[in-house]
């Protein structure tokens, strides 16, 4: 009896206890409130009534309730934007769990507003968005957190150190691409049940804190990339056996590299490049079985590339590019059999090419250029079906290129050139119908150019050989050459008149042949572009291209007047009935001619022919002052030659220079041409900005179509900066000044106009300056308009090395093609040269934390000042960040045009990219140019006061 009172004492006890508890939590979570708190913090606007009942929130988008109406769960990831963290009264929300606020545009340093109340929160993701600010210390009270990820922020500071100590249920912590200064926080060993601790993309200093492999029952994803880490990898970190990925990428660490990292066994990638190790590779690391990415390059590695790798038959890609890695390619790298990408690039590799190399039959990229190897091509790498990439450029090779080679049917580029192989070009090249880069130059191959049957080149450079005989007519087949170079070889017989059919030609070198007789009429208009090189041959260059200009038209008429003599009887009957009636129209023609003359005499002098004529009269007038200023648009007074036109230089009655681009007759016949004239009429007519050229008037009429132009006294930027005399006139601070210009430009194109407008051909050549050496954006013939229903797709159009790589493959425009082309312009600016392989350099070092040393500048200027070094930086460092492979990656032109305003504002500001050699140490002040749909620490800039 006395149990059974007991047991039923007991029961009621619990009962109370679970009512207390359900009692509390509907008191602790009234979901009134929190209906109330949701509708006021405007977050959802569309719900503009008041609530009535408990549980209306929570069909609201992105929000979860308990079976109480408790808010548990907020996630607006990506479908807010400009949110404010203080217009949402969290106090109210005491049951949340988890809140995703990721991508919502929130701004400010409005973290405080999430401690102290969210004594529940597990889950919190603020990344990508545009939080300032530092890291508060009462972000510890949320005892409870197991993921934390405030990525891709402007976070700045310190790591507070309490956060080791009191998040002990951390899981997840991602602190990446933030502005955090300072040392990796000694307590996150503390942090016993973290699997994934992402540190990367920030300015941290100090060395890899040897309490972090306390973490070894659990740390899985170690990322400490692109910081300014110093030191050595702990010998510890063999202890993390739980270890998969490890990133220690772009920092200051130095060697030797812990052998004990060869013993965790779980790790499946492993990038610890660009960093100054200057030590050798252990052999521990074929240990790694289980290894399936291995970055090594550009870290100074000395010695023997170690023969254990071939041990790694997981491996799908191994990167040892740019090194100082000696001796023979280890044949044991040949049984690597998953590998996709295996890069030796740029290190001091001598003897042959291991014939082991043949059985890597899944390898698509395949990169041994730049050292020393000797020898021929092994037969066994034409067993590489799967080959896309080929470069062997840069070594001692030898003999004769195999005709296999047609076996490679996968190629797209292949780079064979500063060899000595011999011999003749195999026709079976020509097989290769993928092949779209073909690079051989300074070889010694001999005998005929082959006829090329897939001949889908963009890009072939066959010179600096011994190539003898014609020019095949078949490379006028290759519809989508931008760059041919057959420059020194001994080519003879005349220039094809079919390469007037490759319209997408940018660059076109055939000096420095055995070449005679004419220059094809198209490629004469070409020829003075200075991507056009004819020189040293026997070619009659001056006297054809001029009569190809002045007498064109002549020879227009002349088969007109043998096709009329043909039907001179015709003549004779239809003549007395023409002539009546063409009597009649004249007359009623000079009437209405007369009367319109006496209108217009009132408002407009047209004595002179004044140019403003062209856009309110028919243009005759001014038409004849052009042709006379011109003398019929004499070769002498050509002052350039662009894609489908040439310009010159006119001066008019009134003392007025203008610049007039004219279609010639045998490009009005060409509906591309005359398209791309249209064109840019169509577009300069809407557009008016300082920094683009202006376009005085134009004349449409069927004989003779031309532009008329503000007169640019400096020429092209291209010229100017390949003129020692020119070059040394524009000064550090002009040529600052020129990509400024060029980016307000830009900027309005891209962003003022109502429709996006693409330029497409944003190079030097298109940049034009006046005589105060301002710069004009120019030749708008291949502009587009950016529809937003359009896939906006295209064919390949621009300058050959100015062109975005996207490009090629995805013929799909957007801004951020102009936005690489700006890149490759503000760069040639500042070195007084094209990029060349800087280009290639920058874009293998993904993601951006990009260095250019002013070494680059160009040596004919004097070093600059202080002050305009820190624009100078500014400028490297924009164009760095717009040279990004990864288009999304690349700032708007809008936010590089915000830079440069801003920096006007900041005389004594130093500005520099992210983690550089060149920074000054630590910057408190870092900011966003990157697009606003991307957050990217490639896109951010110090601004240390």
């Amino acid at each position: 009896m006395c149990m059974m009172s007991f047991s039923v004492i007991i029961s009621a006890l619990v009962c109370a206890l679970v009512a207390s508890s359900m009692a509390s939590d509907i008191k602790s979570a009234n979901p009134s409130a929190e209906a109330r708190a949701l509708l006021e913090s405007g977050w959802w606007g569309k719900y503009s009534t008041p609530v009535n009942t408990y549980q209306s929130h929570c069909t609201w988008q992105g929000i979860i309730c308990n079976g109480a109406g408790s808010v548990t769960s907020i996630d607006l990831s990506g479908l807010y934007v400009g949110l404010e963290l203080r217009n949402l009264n969290f106090s109210s929300l005491t049951s949340l769990e988890s809140l995703n606020l990721r991508s919502c545009s929130l701004n400010g340093s409005s973290l405080s507003y999430l401690t102290g109340t969210l004594a529940r929160l597990t889950y919190l993701d603020l990344s990508q968005n545009l939080l300032t600010g530092q890291l508060l210390i009462s972000l510890t009270n949320l005892t409870q957190l197991t993921r934390l990820d405030v990525s891709d922020n402007y976070l700045s500071g310190s790591i507070p150190s309490q956060m080791g100590y009191y998040l002990k249920n951390l899981a997840f912590l991602d602190l990446g691409r933030n502005n955090f200064v300072g040392q990796i926080p000694s307590s996150f060993g503390s942090l016993i049940r973290l699997t994934h601790l992402h540190i990367d993309g920030n300015a941290i200093t100090g060395p890899i804190p040897t309490t972090l492999v306390l973490l070894n029952g659990s740390l899985a994803n170690l990322d400490l990339g692109d910081n300014q880490l110093k030191g050595l990898i702990p010998f510890e970190i063999g202890n993390m056996t739980k270890l998969v990925s490890l990133v220690l990428r772009r920092n200051n660490l130095t060697g030797p590299i812990p052998a004990t990292l060869g013993s965790l066994a779980k790790l499946n990638y492993v990038d610890i490049s660009s960093n100054p190790f200057n030590c050798t590779l252990p052999s521990e690391l074929g240990s790694l079985k289980s290894l399936g990415v291995l970055r090594l390059s550009r870290s100074l590695f000395y010695g023997s590339v170690p023969r254990t790798l071939g041990n790694l038959t997981n491996l799908t890609l191994l990167d040892l590019a740019y090194n100082q890695l000696q001796g023979f390619i280890p044949p044991e790298l040949g049984s690597l059999n998953n590998i996709v990408s295996l890069s030796l690039n740029g290190n001091r590799l001598y003897g042959p090419i291991p014939p082991s190399l043949g059985r890597l039959l899944k390898v698509t990229y395949l990169e041994l250029g730049r050292n020393k190897l000797n020898g021929s091509i092994p037969q066994a790498l034409m067993q590489l079906t799967k080959l896309k990439f080929l470069s062997l450029t840069s070594n001692k090779l030898v003999g004769a290129i195999p005709p296999s080679i047609e076996n490679l049917s996968s190629l797209n580029f292949l780079n064979l050139s500063s060899n000595q192989f011999d011999g003749l070009l195999p026709p079976e090249i020509g097989m290769l119908s993928n092949l779209r880069t073909l690079i051989l130059h300074t070889n010694q191959l001999s005998g005929y150019i082959p006829v090329f049957r897939y001949c889908n080149f963009q890009y072939l450079d066959l010179s600096k050989n011994q190539f003898n005989g014609t020019i095949p007519d078949a490379l006028g087949l290759c519809n989508s050459m931008i760059h041919l170079a057959l420059d020194s070889n001994k080519l003879s017989g005349s220039i094809p008149k079919k390469l007037e059919n490759l319209t997408q030609l940018q660059f076109l070198n055939l000096s420095s042949n055995e070449l005679y007789g004419t220059v094809p009429a198209c490629l004469c208009y070409l020829c003075q572009e200075s991507s056009f090189d004819f020189s040293h041959n026997a070619l009659d260059f001056v006297n054809t291209c001029q009569k190809n200009f002045t007498n064109i038209q002549g020879n227009s008429e002349l088969g007109e007047h043998k096709k009329g003599k043909k039907n001179l009887k015709t003549l004779y009957i239809v003549l007395p009935i023409s002539l009546s009636i063409t009597f009649a129209v004249l007359a009623l023609v000079l009437i209405c001619w007369r009367r319109f003359a006496r209108n217009q005499s009132e408002g407009l002098d047209m004595k002179n022919g004044d140019v403003f004529s062209v856009w309110n009269f028919d243009g005759n007038i001014a038409y004849k002052d052009i042709i006379k200023a011109t003398n019929e648009f004499d070769l002498r007074y050509c002052i350039g030659t662009g894609g489908y036109g040439s310009v010159y230089a006119a001066r008019l009655p009134n003392g007025k220079v203008v610049a007039v681009k004219k279609l010639h007759r045998i490009e009005a016949e060409d509906q591309a041409f005359g398209k791309s004239f249209r064109n840019e009429v169509e577009v300069l007519l809407n557009i008016m900005h300082k920094n683009i050229v202006k376009l005085h008037g134009f004349c449409l009429h069927n004989q003779c179509m031309f532009l008329i132009y503000e007169y640019m006294e400096n020429g092209s930027l291209f010229c100017a900066l390949r003129d020692d005399a020119e070059a040394i006139k524009l000064d550090w601070n002009k040529r600052v000044d020129i990509v400024k210009g060029i980016a307000m430009a830009l900027s309005y194109m891209h962003h003022d106009c109502p429709l996006p407008l693409v330029h497409r051909d944003i190079s030097s050549n298109n940049i034009l300056l006046n005589s105060k050496l301002e710069a004009f954006v120019a030749d708008f013939g291949a502009a587009r308009l950016l529809c937003p229903d359009s896939s906006n797709q295209t064919i390949l159009a621009g300058t050959c090395g100015y062109i975005a790589p996207e490009l090629a493959y995805t013929m799909q425009i957007n801004e951020k093609c102009d936005v690489y082309s700006f890149g490759v312009v503000a760069l040639e600016t500042m070195m007084g040269r094209h990029p060349g392989e800087l280009l290639s350099t920058l874009e293998s070092s993904q993601p951006a934390r990009r260095n250019i040393s002013l070494e680059v500048l160009d040596s004919r200027l004097p070093h600059p000042t202080n002050e305009q070094e820190q624009d100078i930086l500014l400028v490297l460092n924009l164009a760095s960040a717009c040279l990004s492979s990864d288009q999304k990656l690349r700032p708007t032109m809008l936010a590089v045009s915000r830079e440069f305003l801003t920096a006007k504002g900041h005389s004594s500001v130093t500005r520099f990219v992210k983690n550089t050699e060149n920074s000054p140490g630590q910057c408190d002040n870092w900011e966003n140019i990157c697009s606003e749909s991307v957050a990217s620490n490639e896109c951010l800039i110090c601004l240390d006061e």
